[in-house]
């Protein structure tokens, strides 16, 4: 599984794939899910460190 750092990047660089149509609604939902998640990265980091417990534990 990735890191939180790994998926914000790549969440990054979907929305800039999307960036030449601001209204289009897929770079609409990239963009805010990429602001929601960078402004709360101490959370995003715990969710994705919880996963990585329970998909170890489903080894």
């Amino acid at each position: 599984m990735l890191t939180a750092d790994q998926l914000l990047a790549r969440l990054y660089a979907l929305r800039k794939d999307y960036a030449d149509d601001p209204e289009d609604e897929t770079y609409q939902a990239l963009h805010h899910a990429f602001m929601f998640i960078s402004y709360n990265m101490g959370s995003f980091k715990q969710y994705v460190d919880e996963e990585k417990k329970k998909a170890k534990q489903e080894e």
